[in-house]
């Protein structure tokens, strides 16, 4: 009997966008999690935005895993989304097929860095729209043009919260990390 083949995915994008809850939603296992209490020493520093009523956050990262069958196991590493934590990125993306861009339409913005930083590395990614409460704001083909994508990069729509979207947003994001790597 083999090894299964271990994939490494990142996940990414800004703060509160639902990386923690992505990673959660689809593992196995109870995932790890660096989550920090929320304090008064962060206002000023950290951009919380609609998401004042965040509790914790994640101040390294997020780990979980999915077997699939026994050949082949996701790795999964959410990124934390504050700023002054994107120093941790090199190494969480370091061995990976590529990355799950998660965006929060109504804060567009915060995904940039993240976009940015999977260009430049050239890690294959994917943009997923998170549907908070199944409400989708703007169509995907309006998202990439606000991102201005590439059109070979996928845009696709997820719930973090649910794990068919999720396994969905996955499966996507293989299938273009497979082409890329095919030239």
């Amino acid at each position: 009997m083999s090894s299964p083949i271990p994939v490494k995915i990142v996940v990414a994008g800004g703060f509160a966008v639902g990386k923690s809850t992505l990673v959660g939603s689809i593992s196995d296992i109870d995932p790890l999690t660096t989550e920090a209490a929320m304090t008064k020493v962060s206002e000023g520093v950290d951009d919380v935005g609609v998401a004042t009523s965040k509790q914790s956050t994640t101040v390294a990262m997020d780990f979980g895993r999915v077997a699939l069958g026994q050949d082949l196991i996701l790795y999964l590493f959410g990124t934390p989304g504050q700023d002054r934590f994107h120093f941790m990125w090199d190494e969480l993306v370091r061995g990976a097929i590529g990355a799950v861009v998660l965006v929060d339409t109504g804060r567009l913005e915060h995904c940039f860095p993240a976009v940015d930083y999977m260009e430049r590395a050239k890690v294959p990614f994917v943009v997923a729209i998170n549907a908070f409460d199944g409400i989708l704001r703007h169509h995907p083909d309006d998202v990439r043009d606000a991102l201005d994508l590439s059109p070979h990069i996928p845009v696709v729509v997820t719930d973090a919260r649910h794990k068919a979207a999720v396994r969905d947003t996955l499966v996507s994001l293989v299938r273009h990390a497979m082409t890329v790597a095919a030239g």
